[in-house]
């Protein structure tokens, strides 16, 4: 069985170590190489035989991985990143997203998951789990927008939409838009049906595609 040869590129010495050293006892993965953070994977790059995957850190001195992330897939399209992270937030799944990731895992999670991971990822272009929908990956890679007739908001879903985008609770928004939470709830439910999705990071990512909301 042919090994899936990757790199990892974070600014912890012993984190990349660890998962290098966890990903070579699966047997099915060949770490060839590791980077401390953006530049200096543009400098070992041509040194070593081409990855088919990249885990990603997102926090990194000098150059981190969004810039990395898009400097990669302008660069080098073939290959596959997966932003592995401790964010959890919406916000940097978002723009991990948006710069070319084909999926985001956090770092706690385990490492048989971890090399799950990579291997859907390598095979399918993507990898989907409780924090991506494989409806928004799909998307988010065709470059398509979420659905193909254009969907109407009113100006308050405008607004929550928008909204969605910050860091404000559910709780919070209505407090800003002066409405109770039960109407927000509503907004939220309504969207959802729109774009045919089901989480918050879903309205934000579909807001995005179709050029609604900018962040």
């Amino acid at each position: 069985m042919e090994k899936i040869a990757i790199a990892i590129v974070d600014d912890h010495t012993l984190f990349r170590q660890g998962i290098a050293y966890l990903l070579t006892e699966s047997k099915e993965i060949d770490v060839i190489f590791d980077a401390c953070n953006g530049e200096d994977l543009i400098k070992k790059i041509g040194a070593y035989p081409l990855p088919e995957v990249i885990l990603m850190d997102i926090t990194m001195p000098i150059m981190n991985g969004y810039e990395t992330t898009k400097w990669v897939k302008t660069n080098y399209p073939q290959i596959k990143v997966l932003a592995l992270s401790m964010l959890e937030e919406d916000k940097p799944i978002i723009e991990m997203l948006k710069n070319g990731a084909g999926g985001y895992m956090l770092k706690e999670s385990k490492a048989a998951d971890l090399v799950n991971a990579v291997k859907t990822l390598a095979k399918q272009g993507y990898f989907v789990n409780e924090l991506v929908s494989e409806r928004l990956m799909r998307n988010i890679q065709n470059n398509q927008p979420i659905k193909t007739a254009a969907v109407a908001l009113n100006t308050n879903e405008l607004k929550f939409l928008e909204l969605c985008c910050s860091d404000l609770t559910y709780k919070q928004i209505a407090d800003v838009m002066n409405l109770s939470t039960h109407t927000i709830d509503n907004y939220r439910e309504a969207l959802f049906q729109k774009f045919e999705i089901k989480s918050r990071t879903g309205l934000v990512i579909s807001g995005l595609k179709h050029g609604l909301i900018k962040i």
